[in-house]
C-alpha cells in the first residue's frame, strides 16, 4: 500500500507539472501572437493617417467624414485574411487566427482640451485658465483642483536643475493623474474632455464636441457651441474663418487657439484570443507624409468568463 501511494503521488506530482508547463506555453504563446497582431494592427492605423495625410482633399482638414474616424467594429481576424489572400488561416501551425477577434478606433486628439496649455514659458497661461476654468465648472469640479493641477504643471516643466530635481513626474496620459494627487472621481469626469500631449496645441473645430468648444472659446454660449457642431456635421469647415462667420465674424474664434487640422492621435486596439483579451493604447503624430509613434501601453492579458461583445479599440 506504500508503495502504491508514492506511486501515486509521483505520477500526480509528474501531472501538475506537465499541466504547469503547458498552461504557461500557451499563455506565453498567446502573448506573442496577440502582441504580434497588435503592432500589425497599429502599422494599419499609422498607414490610414499617412495617406490621409498625403491625400487630403486639398484643405488640408482633419474632419470626422474622413475614413480614420470610422471605428473598427469586432471582426474576426480570418475575415480580413480571406480579404487579401482569400484564405481563412495563415498556414502555420503555430498561429491560430480561426478564434482571433480585432476591434479599435482612431481618435483625435486635438478634439480635447490639452493640459500641456496651462503652463507657458514658466507661468500659468491665462487662456487656457479661463478654458479649464469654465470646464471645471460645467462639471461641477472644485476650482482647488484646477489650480493644483496647473501648479503641478509648472513644477513638472520646470527648466532649471534645481527645480527639476524635485519637479514631480509628468504623466503620459489623463488617466495617470492620480499621480498628482487628483481624486479618481475627478480623473473619470475629466477623461471625455481633456488630454495630455506633449506640446501645447489647439482645439480642432472639426472633431471637437460641443461642450469642448464652449469651454475652448470665451464669450461663447453652448447653444452656439451646438450650432457649430450641428454646421460641421453637414459640411466641415476649412478654415477657422469659415466658422467664424458661422457666428457672424466673431472674434470668440481664435486661429491661436483654434484649428481645423490636427498632428495628435489616439489609437485603441482590442485583440480577442480565444478566451484572452488584450488591450493596446497608442499616442501617434502624424504630419505630412510622415507617421511616428510616439508611446504604446498594452494591458494585461486577461482570461475572460466567456466572449462578449468587445468595446471600440484601435485601428
Amino acid at each position: 500500500m506504500l508503495t502504491v501511494t508514492l506511486v501515486a503521488t509521483f505520477a500526480a506530482a509528474a501531472m501538475w507539472q506537465q499541466w504547469r508547463a503547458i498552461e504557461v506555453e500557451t499563455a506565453e504563446r498567446a502573448r506573442i501572437q496577440s502582441a504580434w497582431i497588435l503592432i500589425g494592427a497599429l502599422d494599419w492605423s499609422r498607414l490610414i493617417l499617412r495617406e490621409d495625410s498625403i491625400a487630403r482633399s486639398g484643405d488640408g482638414t482633419d474632419n470626422l467624414s474622413e475614413p480614420w474616424s470610422v471605428p473598427l467594429e469586432e471582426a474576426r481576424l480570418s475575415t480580413f485574411l480571406a480579404a487579401d489572400r482569400n484564405v481563412a488561416q495563415v498556414e502555420d501551425a503555430s498561429t491560430d487566427t480561426t478564434n482571433a477577434f480585432l476591434s479599435g478606433q482612431i481618435t483625435d486628439l486635438q478634439a480635447l482640451l490639452n493640459l500641456r496649455n496651462l503652463a507657458n514659458e514658466g507661468q500659468v497661461d491665462a487662456t487656457a485658465l479661463r478654458q479649464f476654468q469654465r470646464l471645471f465648472e460645467y462639471l461641477g469640479l472644485p476650482r482647488a483642483q484646477l489650480d493644483m493641477l496647473a501648479r503641478q504643471m509648472l513644477r513638472a516643466e520646470a527648466k532649471d536643475s534645481d527645480s527639476a530635481s524635485a519637479a514631480p513626474l509628468l504623466p503620459q496620459s489623463v488617466a495617470q493623474l492620480g499621480w498628482w494627487g487628483l481624486p479618481q472621481r475627478s480623473v473619470d469626469a475629466l477623461a471625455p474632455y481633456v488630454t495630455l500631449l506633449p506640446v501645447r496645441t489647439k482645439v480642432n473645430l472639426n472633431t471637437a464636441s460641443a461642450v469642448v468648444l464652449w469651454a475652448s472659446a470665451d464669450g461663447l454660449d453652448m447653444a452656439e457651441a451646438q450650432r457649430l457642431v450641428q454646421a460641421r456635421d453637414s459640411n466641415h469647415f476649412r478654415s477657422e474663418a469659415d466658422a467664424a462667420k458661422l457666428l457672424g465674424n466673431s472674434s470668440r474664434i481664435s486661429a491661436t487657439v483654434h484649428t481645423v487640422s490636427s498632428s495628435y492621435f489616439e489609437v485603441r486596439g482590442r485583440l480577442r484570443l480565444d478566451m484572452a483579451v488584450v488591450e493596446e493604447r497608442s499616442l501617434v503624430y502624424k504630419q505630412r507624409g510622415d507617421v511616428r509613434t510616439l508611446w504604446r501601453e498594452r494591458g494585461g492579458l486577461v482570461r475572460t468568463t466567456a466572449p462578449g461583445t468587445a468595446a471600440a479599440g484601435a485601428r
